[in-house]
This record gives structure tokens, C-alpha cells and sequence, in this order.
């Protein structure tokens, strides 16, 4: 029996055909990405390009799905890729262990039928949503998903919508600048952050050298982050029109 029936079965032969034949582009394996790329995986997509410069720590572990004793230490995106080998091995499958931004965005999506972006760096991350939006790329951007502690509380929508995301606010003072203001869309939550906390004075290095604060999270709302991705991601490919921004 097919690996994939159960898709078939809901979607139709010729609609599993084409998930088969697609291109996706994840940038960013943290929790959100390691999620949405487990739900594609076993949607059925055939073609994955992984880009994310991280290797996999142990405080990854209460939230990323990549993240297991045998994997620490080594890059989210090798760890990925076997993952997925692991679920289907006819699966085509490009890594790029790198920070992603404008400079190398357009070599990475190259070909993709949608890319979706769950990079948490703002820098980065504005400067690849400012490529995909001026190059009419379909995209799904996940904003900010730490900090909170429900998962019925997420919702899509297009940029200008976002609201009690920090995170969001930024992008769009930065987008503002490259003239954007709408037309990217975006998963996000309704449910205000809670405090920030951190644990003592550990800290996240990065390869741009800003320190960052390591933010509470729980499994449960990056979970349902990424299922959102992947179904607007599936939604986009079988059913561009029906997406609203």
C-alpha cells in the first residue's frame, strides 16, 4: 500500500501528483520549520530545498522535532534531510548550511513553487521577505511564536494585520522602507506575548554577532505554527486562488 494513499484518498490522484512534482523551499529549521516540514514530508511533497546556518543543541529539545539525542550537534539541515529520507526516500532534497538574507535568497528559492520563511533573526528575515514580495515569489512567513501558550490562538493573514507580535511591528518599519507595506502573508498568533523571561544570562550567538535572549516556549504553539505553514503551503500549490492576503 502507498505511503501516501491517505493523501490520494483526500486530494485525488492528480492532485498528489502535483505535490509529488513540487518544489518547496523551508528557510529556518527551528521549531516552526522543523514542524512544517514534517507535516509536508508526509503530505507528500517530492522536492525540498533546506536552507538554515544551525546545528541542533539541547535546548532545542523541548520544541524542535529535529532535535534528538542522536542528533545533537549536527546541522539542522543534515538532520532534516535524513529525517525526511526517513518518511520518503524517493525524496529530492537540496541543503544549504547558511545564514539566508538578501544576498543569497534568490540563488536559494531558485525554482521553488513556494518558499516559506520561519527565520527568527529580524535583519535577515526583512531583507528576505523584501526579495519575495518584489519578485511575486508565493510565500508564507511565520512571525513570532514564543511566548505563548495557545495554539487555538493562531491565525494567517497578510502583514498588516498582524497584531501582538513584536516581531511583526519591526518587519513592517523595515518593510516600509523598500516600499512594501501588504501582500505578504503571514502565520501568526492573536494571543499576547507573556513577560519575557530568560535563563540567567545565557545567551544565543549568531553569525551577524547580536546576542539574543533565549525566550520561553512550549511545543504546542510552534506545532501549530508549522501545520499552518504547510497547509497554506499546500493550499498555494493546489489552490492558488483561494489564498487571501
Amino acid at each position: 500500500m502507498d505511503r501516501f494513499l491517505r493523501t490520494e484518498l483526500l486530494l485525488g490522484k492528480k492532485a498528489l501528483s502535483l505535490l509529488r512534482k513540487s518544489r518547496v523551499t523551508i528557510i529556518g529549521l527551528g521549531a516552526v520549520g522543523s514542524y512544517c516540514l514534517e507535516s509536508l514530508a508526509r503530505a507528500g511533497i517530492g522536492n525540498f530545498i533546506l536552507a538554515d546556518f544551525d546545528v541542533i543543541k539541547k535546548s532545542n529539545f523541548n520544541r524542535n522535532m529535529l532535535a534528538l539525542e542522536e542528533t545533537v550537534g549536527k546541522y539542522k539541515t543534515e538532520a532534516a534531510a535524513e529525517r525526511v529520507f526517513s518518511i520518503n526516500p524517493s525524496c529530492g532534497i537540496t541543503l544549504f548550511n547558511e545564514m539566508v538574507d538578501g544576498s543569497n535568497i534568490g540563488e536559494i528559492c531558485s525554482g521553488s513553487d513556494v518558499v516559506l520563511d520561519a527565520v527568527d533573526s529580524l535583519g535577515p528575515k526583512a531583507e528576505i521577505l523584501a526579495y519575495l514580495a518584489a519578485h511575486r515569489i508565493p510565500s508564507v512567513s511565520s512571525m513570532g511564536a514564543a511566548l505563548r501558550k495557545d495554539p487555538s490562538a493562531v491565525r494567517s493573514g497578510d502583514i498588516s494585520q498582524v497584531i501582538f507580535c513584536p516581531l511583526a511591528q519591526r518587519l513592517r518599519k523595515r518593510l516600509r522602507k523598500n516600499g512594501t507595506t501588504s501582500g505578504i502573508l503571514c502565520v501568526y498568533s492573536e494571543e499576547e506575548p507573556t513577560a519575557a523571561s530568560t535563563a540567567g544570562e545565557e545567551e544565543e550567538y549568531f553569525k551577524r554577532g547580536r546576542q539574543r535572549r533565549i525566550l520561553g516556549s512550549l511545543p504546542t504553539v510552534p506545532a501549530a505554527f508549522g501545520a499552518t505553514l504547510a497547509s497554506l503551503a499546500l493550499e498555494i500549490l493546489l489552490n492558488p486562488k483561494r489564498i487571501k492576503r
